[in-house]
Parts: C-alpha cells; sequence; structure tokens
C-alpha cells in the first residue's frame, strides 16, 4: 500500500482532534453535574433557577486549561457534543409569520372584497407546496380582478414616497416582498433576543430560508407555558428620555455609600470572630470593584491584607471610595461594564433597599448589543442606560406611529436609518425632540436599548435621521426593529414538542444500552467468524465510532436518538466494508494466493464495491439532510459522518495493520477465518435465476395484500405527518389504551383520538385532531384541560411535576403540536427526499455500469423493497400491533434504500467484472455465478446489521420502535430483492441471452 505514513498521519491528526474537541464535553458534563450538586436539595429536588444563576456566574470566567489557553465556560458550552432535546428534555418550537397580516397593514386594511378573497385563498393553495404566498396571492388577485392594479390596493397616507396610483404591479410586488422579508427578519432578531435572555443554556435559533418560518430549541426548559407567552408576546417599540450622566450621580453616589456602609459592616464584624486575613463573597460593591487580584478596579479601593488592624484604617479605607457606584470603566458614552458583571449589578436593582434610594421616575436598561472592542483579550462590554419615565409609566411616544424606517446612508456616505411618523407621531416627535436638544433619546425594545442617538435639533415633521457609528448590517437590523410598530407580524406556533427530562433520560440510557449491546455482539461474532481479522475490523470500528462523535463535536452538532440510531446503524453497516475485502481475501487465499499477495489483491478488488455502496448509501443521506426537517437531520447527519468514517477505518486504517501484521508474508501469524469459517458459503451453485418467477409471485402476492390492508385499515400516521396534538401520559400503575381512550372520547368531542402503550405498560401516547385547526394558545390549553379531564375521570390525580408520578397520580411526560400547514410540507418534503434520492441512484448507476437495465433494475428493487416495507407495517396493523409513519420513518425508509442498493451494487459489480473475464457466456450463468460468489458477503453483512437493528428493536425504545420493525423487514427483504428482483429484473429487460 502506497502512502502509509499519511494514513497514519492523518489517523493521528484525526485522533487528536477528536480528544481536543470531546475534552470540551466531558469538562462541560462535570460543571453540569457540580453545578446540579450544588442547587439540589436535601429532598433530591434541583432548584433549576439557581442551578442557571449559578452556571450564568461562571459564563465568561476561566473554567478549563488546555495546553496553556483558557476557556471560558461559555466557550466550552459552544464547542461541546450536545444533546439533542430528545435526550435531555427541552423545548422545539416552529413559528411562522403571516404574510397575510402584513398585507393588510400595508394596505392600511383594504376592505375591498377581491383583495381580501385572494388573501384567504392563497393561504389555502400554498398549503403543503413551496409557492412563495406573495406571488400566489398577486396570481389570485388578478385573476379575480384583472382591471384592478395593486397600486389601488396598497395606495395610502401610510405609503406615500413609495407607493402613488401610477406605480406599477412590477414596483408595488418588490415593495410588498422587501416589507415580508424584513418582518421575518424583524420577528427573528427580536425572538433572538429575547431568547438570549431568556435564561436557558445553548438555545438555538434559526430561520428556515423561504418558509417565513423561524425554529427555535430550549433544552432543559421547565416551563413551556412561560416560553410560549415570551416567544408570541407583541414587541413593544417605546421611545424614552434619556438621564445625562451628572443627573444620576447622586443617586448612584447614595447606593454607592449604602453598599460601601455594607461592606464595612461585613468585614468589621468578621474581624471580631477571625484575626487571619479573609475575603468575603457576595454581590455588593465590593465584589463588583475587586480584581481577582485583590486590587480595584478603579485603584480607589486598597484591600486590606490585616483586618486586626485599627478601625481608622478599615474607615479610610472603605471610605476612600469615591467613584459612583458601577464605573468599572469611564466612558464619554455613559456606563459601561465587563458583560460578566451584569447579573451581579441586576441582584443589587433588585434589593429593597437600593430601589428606596432610586426615584420613582428613573429606571435602568442594558444595552441590547455588546459594544465593539478590537483589542486583544478586551472584555465584552455593555452599556447602561439611565431613562426618565413617567408618572403613567407610558412612554412619551411608541412604535405605533411609525409609518416606515429603512437602511440610508448619511451625508458622509455612512450606514444610518431614515425613519417617517404619521401625523400624529410628528407632533409628538417634535415635542420630544425639542425638549430634548443636546441630549439622547433611548429607542428600546421589550426593555432593552437598541440604540440612544443624541438630538441635535428640533425635528418638525416626523422625517429624521438616525446616525451612528453603524456597520450596514446594524443599520438595517434598527430600521427592521423600528418598524416593528409600523406594520403587524404576528408569530403562530405551527410546530411544538416538549419533552420532560424524566423521558429524555430513559430516552438517552435506552440509546446508550443499545450502541453498548449493538457494538459487543458485533465484536464478538467478527472475532469468531473471521479470527484475527476480526480482531482488526473491531479496532476500525472503535475508530469509527470515535471519529463520528469527535467530528459532531468539532462541528457543534446535537447528537438525537435518530443520531443514535444512526450510530448504531453505522456499527453494522461499517463491518460492510471489512467483509467484502476479508471474503475477498480468502477468496484469494483459496486460489492459492501467498498471503501479502492475497491482502493486497483482495483490498483492491473490494475497493470498487465499497465505494459504489457507500457513495449510494451517501446519497440518500444528502437527500435526508437537505430535504428532511426536525429529527430526520440529526439522523442524516450522523448517517453520512459514519459512512465517511466507516470508509476511511475499514479501507484505510485496517490495510496499515493487516499490511504491518503481514511483514513476514506466509509465516506471518495472521488469520482471516476459523476452522469452521474458511470454507462456510463457498462452492455454492445455486441457480438463483431460474427461481424468479417464484420471487415475483411472493413479492406480488405480499404487497397486494399489504395494499389490501391499507385500503381497509389505512396506516397509523404521526401527528407530523397529518396534523395534531400528541401527549405521553406517565401513571404510577399500568392503565389498558382501551380504558384511557373510553375515558378521553368524550372531552375531545368524539374526534378520534387513538391511545397506545408507549414503551411501558403504564406510559401511553394520545394523539388527538382535535381543534387542530386552531393553532392558537387558547386552543392549546383547551385540548391539554380536555386530556387532563378525561384522565382525572377514572378517578386520578394530574400532577405537574416532572419526576416519575406518585400513586394516583398521572403527569404528563412530552407533548407536540404539529399544524396542518406544516404536515403538509413535511409530508411533501419527504416524498420529494425519496424521489431525488431514487433519481440519483439511478443516474449514479447508469454512470458507473454504463447500462440502463442495471440502473432500471435497481430501481425496481427499491421500489419493490419500499411496498413492501409499507405493506408490513399494514398487516401489521391488522393483526393490533401498530407502528406510527412519520418522518423518522420516512428516515428508515430512505436507509433501506441505501442499505439495499449498497447490496444491489456489490451484486452488479462482481457481474460486470465476470462479463469483462467471461465474455460470449451466457448471461444467466455469469450472473448465477456473480450471485453465488457473493452471497457471502451478503449474509455475513445481513447477519451483522441485523443484530444492531434487533438490539435496536428491543433496547431503543418507544421512540424508535416503528424505525427499527422498519429497518428489520427492509434489511431482510433488501437482502432478498438484492438476489431474486435486482438481477433477475436486468435479465428480463436486457433481451440478448450473451454479452
Amino acid at each position: 500500500m502506497k502512502n502509509k505514513g499519511f494514513v497514519v498521519l492523518l489517523t493521528i491528526v484525526i485522533s487528536l482532534l477528536c480528544i481536543y474537541y470531546l475534552s470540551f464535553t466531558f469538562v462541560a458534563q462535570s460543571i453540569q453535574k457540580e453545578a446540579t450538586a450544588a442547587t439540589t436539595s436535601s429532598d433530591g429536588s434541583i432548584d433549576f433557577a439557581e442551578k442557571q444563576r449559578y452556571l450564568d456566574s461562571i459564563w465568561n470566567e476561566p473554567v478549563y486549561n488546555l495546553l496553556g489557553m483558557e476557556y471560558t465556560f461559555q466557550d466550552i458550552k459552544e464547542t461541546e457534543l450536545n444533546l439533542g432535546l430528545d435526550l435531555q428534555g427541552g423545548m422545539h418550537v416552529t413559528l411562522e409569520v403571516s404574510p397575510i397580516d402584513i398585507l393588510k397593514g400595508l394596505s392600511g386594511n383594504n376592505q375591498d372584497p377581491d383583495f381580501q378573497a385572494a388573501l384567504v385563498e392563497a393561504k389555502e393553495n400554498i398549503k403543503g407546496t413551496q409557492t412563495n404566498y406573495v406571488d400566489e396571492f398577486y396570481s389570485v388577485f388578478q385573476g379575480k380582478a384583472p382591471d384592478k392594479s395593486l397600486a389601488f390596493i396598497f395606495s395610502n397616507a401610510s405609503n406615500r414616497g413609495r407607493i402613488s396610483l401610477n406605480s406599477s404591479d412590477s414596483e408595488v410586488l418588490d415593495i410588498i416582498k422587501t416589507e415580508v422579508d424584513g418582518a421575518i427578519d424583524r420577528s427573528f432578531n427580536i425572538l433572538r433576543t429575547r431568547i438570549d435572555r431568556f435564561g436557558t443554556s445553548q438555545p438555538n435559533i434559526q430561520k428556515l430560508e423561504g418558509t417565513g418560518r423561524i425554529q427555535i430549541e430550549l433544552p432543559g426548559v421547565d416551563n413551556p407555558e412561560r416560553v410560549r407567552k415570551l416567544l408570541q408576546g407583541v414587541a413593544k417599540l417605546e421611545f424614552w428620555e434619556v438621564y445625562d450622566l451628572n443627573e444620576i450621580s447622586p443617586t448612584l453616589q447614595a447606593i454607592n455609600d449604602l453598599l460601601v456602609k455594607d461592606q464595612k459592616n461585613n468585614l468589621a464584624a468578621e474581624s471580631l470572630t477571625d484575626d487571619s486575613e479573609t475575603s468575603q463573597s457576595s454581590d455588593d460593591l465590593s465584589d463588583l470593584l475587586t480584581e481577582d487580584d485583590g486590587t480595584d478596579a478603579a485603584d480607589s479601593l486598597t484591600a486590606e491584607e490585616d483586618l486586626s488592624e485599627e478601625d481608622a484604617a478599615l474607615d479610610s479605607a472603605l471610605n476612600s471610595q469615591v467613584s459612583p457606584l458601577f464605573t468599572l470603566i469611564k466612558s464619554q458614552m455613559g456606563l459601561i461594564y465587563d458583560v460578566k458583571d451584569t447579573a451581579k449589578i441586576n441582584r443589587i436593582f433588585e434589593r429593597e433597599d437600593v430601589q428606596a434610594l432610586i426615584p420613582s421616575n428613573m429606571k435602568f436598561l442594558w444595552s441590547v448589543k455588546a459594544i465593539k472592542n478590537d483589542a486583544v483579550n478586551a472584555p465584552e462590554l455593555l452599556q447602561l442606560h439611565a431613562i426618565k419615565t413617567t408618572r403613567t409609566g407610558k412612554a412619551p411616544l411608541t412604535g405605533e406611529v411609525i409609518t416606515d424606517a429603512r437602511q440610508d446612508l448619511d451625508q458622509r456616505s455612512q450606514p444610518a436609518i431614515s425613519m417617517q411618523m404619521n401625523a400624529a407621531g410628528a407632533k409628538a416627535w417634535k415635542r420630544l425632540t425639542g425638549n430634548n436638544i443636546g441630549r439622547s433619546i433611548a429607542i428600546v425594545l421589550d426593555n432593552y436599548v437598541y440604540s440612544a442617538p443624541n438630538v441635535e435639533g428640533e425635528i418638525p415633521n416626523g422625517n429624521s435621521s438616525i446616525t451612528g457609528n453603524f456597520t450596514l448590517d446594524e443599520a438595517k437590523d434598527l430600521a427592521n426593529i423600528l418598524k416593528a410598530g409600523a406594520l403587524p407580524a404576528p408569530t403562530t406556533i405551527v410546530e411544538d414538542v416538549v419533552i420532560g427530562p424524566t423521558l429524555g433520560e430513559v430516552a438517552r440510557n435506552q440509546g446508550l444500552i443499545s450502541i453498548i449491546a449493538g457494538l459487543a455482539i458485533v465484536i464478538i461474532f467478527m472475532v469468531i467468524y473471521y479470527a484475527k481479522g476480526g480482531l482488526i475490523a473491531n479496532v476500525a470500528l472503535f475508530f469509527n465510532i470515535f471519529f463520528i462523535l469527535g467530528i459532531l463535536a468539532q462541528l457543534s452538532a446535537a447528537l438525537t436518538l435518530p443520531g443514535i440510531a444512526g450510530i448504531v446503524l453505522t456499527i453494522g453497516m461499517s463491518i460492510d466494508a471489512n467483509v467484502l475485502i476479508f471474503e475477498r481475501i480468502k477468496e484469494e487465499l483459496r486460489n492459492g494466493s501467498g498471503l501479502k499477495a492475497a491482502i493486497s489483491s483482495g483490498y483492491d478488488k473490494a475497493f470498487s464495491s465499497i465505494i459504489d455502496a457507500n457513495v449510494t448509501t451517501f446519497i440518500t443521506g444528502f437527500f435526508l439532510y437537505t430535504l428532511g426537517q426536525g429529527p430526520v437531520k440529526g439522523f442524516a447527519i450522523t448517517l453520512m459522518i459514519g459512512i465517511a468514517c466507516s470508509f476511511f477505518s475499514a479501507v484505510f486504517i485496517t490495510r496499515v495493520i493487516t499490511e504491518a501484521f503481514s511483514k513476514k508474508g506466509d509465516k506471518a501469524k495472521l488469520s482471516f477465518a476459523n476452522a469452521f469459517s474458511r470454507n462456510a458459503l463457498t462452492g455454492m451453485n445455486y441457480d438463483f435465476i431460474s427461481k424468479r418467477k417464484m420471487a415475483y409471485i411472493f413479492s406480488g402476492s405480499f404487497i397486494t395484500v399489504g395494499l389490501i390492508a391499507m385500503l381497509i385499515n389505512g396506516l397509523t400516521l404521526g401527528v407530523d405527518f397529518k396534523g395534531g396534538r400528541s401527549y405521553v401520559v406517565s401513571l404510577n400503575e399500568a392503565v389498558p389504551p382501551s380504558e384511557l381512550k373510553a375515558a378521553i372520547t368524550p372531552f375531545f368531542e368524539n374526534s378520534g383520538s387513538e391511545v397506545k402503550t408507549y414503551g411501558a405498560n403504564n406510559v401511553l401516547k394520545v394523539t388527538t385532531p382535535y381543534l387542530i385547526e386552531d393553532e392558537t394558545d387558547v386552543a392549546d390549553a383547551k385540548v391539554k384541560e380536555a386530556l387532563i379531564k378525561g384522565v382525572s375521570s377514572m378517578g386520578l390525580t394530574y400532577s405537574d411535576q416532572t419526576t416519575a408520578p406518585d400513586a394516583g397520580e398521572f403527569i404528563i411526560s412530552s407533548s407536540s403540536k404539529v399544524g396542518a400547514t406544516i404536515a403538509d410540507d413535511i409530508k411533501n418534503s419527504s416524498y420529494e427526499s425519496a424521489l431525488f434520492a431514487l433519481i440519483s441512484i439511478f443516474i449514479y448507476i447508469l454512470i458507473r455500469f454504463r447500462k440502463w437495465q442495471f440502473g432500471l433494475g435497481a430501481i425496481v428493487a427499491l421500489f419493490h423493497d419500499t411496498l413492501f416495507v409499507l405493506s408490513a407495517f399494514a398487516i401489521a396493523g391488522l393483526v393490533g400491533v401498530s407502528f406510527e409513519v412519520d418522518q423518522v420513518f420516512v428516515a428508515a425508509i430512505l436507509t433501506i434504500i441505501g442499505y439495499s442498493i449498497n447490496d444491489t451494487v456489490v451484486v452488479f459489480d462482481r457481474i460486470r467484472e465476470n462479463l469483462g473475464i467471461k465474455t460470449g457466456t451466457e448471461k444467466k450463468k455469469v450472473f448465477n455465478e456473480s450471485l453465488n460468489s457473493t452471497i457471502s458477503r451478503t449474509l455475513i453483512t445481513s447477519i451483522t446489521t441485523l443484530i444492531v437493528v434487533l438490539v435496536l428493536f428491543i433496547f431503543g425504545g418507544a421512540a424508535l420502535k416503528g424505525f427499527s420493525f422498519a429497518l428489520l423487514v427492509g434489511i431482510l427483504i433488501g437482502t432478498y430483492s438484492s438476489i431474486f428482483i435486482a438481477t433477475p429484473v436486468v435479465i428480463d429487460l436486457d433481451g440478448s441471452k450473451k454479452d
């Protein structure tokens, strides 16, 4: 093998990188355990708020030193291998920004009947499609009112200067699309700010491009109702007058004196009981102004080395603190502080004695964004603003008066913001700016200051230019924020999943058991069957799993339950490459080759099959990741990483090890089989091709029965395919699903709810379409209340705790809501991913084998496998075993497609090889010889993969039951179809009997 040194070097480099990145995960877990231990009471309950405060306090503190580099807790959390919500509990929310309300707002709530009808019809038309709403609205509006222009609808006082009666439809459409996109960006920025300050570690928020949706994940959330209110609360934009620094100095000095007095009393009290040097840990001024080296940050408070000295020295040291409160860093801009001190400062303001010193017309608000500081190792800074409040508590001016705001350029061609107000706003703005010339006015949203520009002069007409040291993106963001009150952009929760921590822990343990058990069985099997060669394959397997976890950590990806399924599946599939290689080596050894020659030939001959098999499986993973949503993405990225890692470890790492052990040639103590496995499945001469008609009849009969079963009972669609709400109800003792269904049905108004066990007999999953068309919070609360009343009617008491229920109680361990619109999108994206995967595989095989018969034979087999699995689900439903068809099921189908094509490509590759050698031979004979020579590899790969999938089916938990059942059927039928369907179809499609 060439380039052994490079393979060894690359393995070492990747291993070191994986160790480096995974080390952050271990440190983060250790800190989390410390936080949990510190906030756990004697009765075992955890104070989550206190735990979060503990973690916040060290967020910007160095907690890990690696190779001389210090890392804060924030650095660690950003680099660790995250756990998905299904493994740790939390909340997943998808919100949709309503374009209908934006268009209504732009039109000034125009009541034109054609306009109103087009708004409603366009919404119905785009359900389950990727069509842009504005384009569909325009198409419908043209059909309903061909003689009306868009300017007729949207030309009004609010749009003066942008839209006139002479504006063309294309010009108006551009403005509408800009407004809709801006509303989505505005909602995203507002939600991101709210979430960042919500108090949960590692929140994840992202825009789903092209959909108008925003997806949010909040790990560890224990108050879903608070989150829903936070996410859907109306953004409150306000303009406030700001105090100058000299105006608030007396107040700050008074607070400062209070804290200094407290510190003096604390130190004096301690000096009476302890004559040795001591330090006081609290949240008061001394802590804020004392650096780690014991000196004052403002150079005005000297640390005492001996508290037993006379009181005069103590008084002098404490009273020498004359700097106003919070002037840790002095700036002409005002009060500016290190971000890590903000939590302590907030706690000082919460003190009742401090509140008593603050005037009733004064409040303090933080800036929303940190101040730029390009200095090396400079702290992240935030500004604190002193706001002048009113007696009523209402702002002098609010955002409703703004008619437009957009990014512009000032006289120096620097980014600025142009803002226009309506007549009432212009009048109030004139008065407000006139009274504050030379002073600042704060632009506040959700109680955070986005900007506080100085007023240079009275602004009489409501047209203002806000200038400052903005970047282009910052100017766009601020313009978007200012429009928060100009156009309505309400957000609706269209998907809502809540997973309790107990359920997450159960899923995590089940996943861990699946990995360990599957890995152990495969390791034992490989050693038994391939002797020392099996040991080498196991080394590669360990590298494979290690690399997968390390790369996931490097990508800051989240390990989800489907991701664990991907790893478990990779364990089985990664053995495939080594099986191919070892079977080839055994074949060469049986033909009389020496050990070194057999190893070299075995790797070379297996390489093309391994490439083809991995590429086709990778294609399915790619489309799953590109078009899939939610948990499917976690599975797809793990699968793709696993394919790449298994290829490198199985082909290159094992070859380096194998050739190192075989240096002595035939004298080397290296074997690839035991006595019983050396000639197992060899010398077969079975006529597979002649049995193809029997196979066609069997497959056709089974699929026909399955289709009839689907027509009778249908498939059990999950909520992410049909829309609805589902709840996992945990009870203290077992309750038959039929009894619970009978109890809740009247409360759900006989809407056709489903109840089934979810893993254990005392855990039931309730799925209901009740009020699914109503996606409001009111409907959510009503459905949950109906469920609680229904279960309570059985004599059980509802508990809102997150731990296991006590006797006579029940809890809701998790809940899920998927709106009808997003369900259509999920379903269509699943169809698209399957369709594109099949087309891509066909094209790849056509290019590789250069005959359309091979490509079509493979596709026929894949359709056969898909229909067979669907039929198996339908038939299982007839006999009382129900598995849901959902996103994870689609992942299973595409995995089966990848696995089946993997098998088929290996057979096709051997057929291609034999056709090249045995030209002129009857094709049926060549095909049979190829099938017989690859049967050992096919069966052994199927056995190893079946083992791990069976382990997943037994130990993987209820969430993966349907997934693993689909894989069990799919692997069996995929192996069968590669032999009895794909290969015979190629023969039947090809009219010539000889090559």
